[in-house]
């Protein structure tokens, strides 16, 4: 959930930009796929690094001296995970779906053949504040700058309150998502979602973790069935 260093792209292709109207392309060489999905890699990174920086510097939460807890993974992941609030392990690691969850997760995406370095996994509330209810509307917000960024195919939505949360702020073009556990919903015009447990609530005891990837598996089929370009 947390790579280091430079990661493969997902496997959706961005399309290229229009035609360009300045000078000619150096030696009239054809810009390649990959060359255009790299910049926008390129971009998506940045834009993120931004939110990073904006995140970092944002007073409109309670949260004292402690420091976001930012989302991890691919800049361009096919899918985006989502739950509510923090952990402890988070908050001290600063990263989202750090500790339990996270090795849950990747144990998972091995069951499912789904590569991890496809997927980018954040939280409704980003600061470590002791109530996640005074968390500042403007923060919340930021998840929906998140996903025009990461523009993935799907999203995995943790729990009851992730899902009223998702269905709160104001996604472009998006329905509203229903608590069906395992159905894949459209979303929007280019993102389904699948609807979860909340899976910090569901490593505590046999029933709920069966539960909770009775739901998850899903995504398996969906991912398997996802054109490779």
């Amino acid at each position: 959930m947390h790579p280091e260093g430079a990661t493969p792209g997902p496997s959706k292709k961005a399309l290229a930009p229009g035609p360009i109207t300045g000078a000619k392309r150096r030696a009239n060489v054809p810009t390649t796929d990959d060359e255009i999905q790299e910049k926008y890699l390129e971009r998506a990174i940045r834009e993120l690094n931004e939110l990073t920086r904006r995140l970092q510097e944002c007073s409109h939460c309670p949260r004292g001296n402690l420091m976001p807890v930012l989302g991890s993974g691919h800049p361009q992941a096919d899918v985006f995970l989502l739950k509510f609030a923090p952990t402890a392990a988070e908050v001290e690691e600063g990263v989202a779906f750090y500790g339990r969850a996270g090795n849950a997760l990747r144990k998972s995406f091995k069951r499912l053949n789904i590569d991890p370095l496809v997927v980018y996994g954040t939280l409704c509330v980003k600061c470590p504040v002791a109530d996640p209810s005074l968390a500042g509307g403007e923060c919340i917000e930021r998840i929906v700058e998140e996903l025009a960024i990461v523009q993935p195919r799907l999203i995995v939505v943790m729990g009851e309150r992730a899902l009223e949360t998702l269905n709160d702020v104001d996604v472009p073009l998006s329905s509203t998502l229903e608590s069906r556990p395992g159905e894949v919903q459209g979303f929007t015009p280019t993102i389904d979602a699948l609807y979860v447990p909340d899976i910090d609530e569901s490593l505590d005891s046999e029933e709920s973790k069966r539960e909770f990837w009775a739901a998850f598996r899903v995504l398996g089929d969906w991912y398997s069935e996802l054109p490779p370009y």
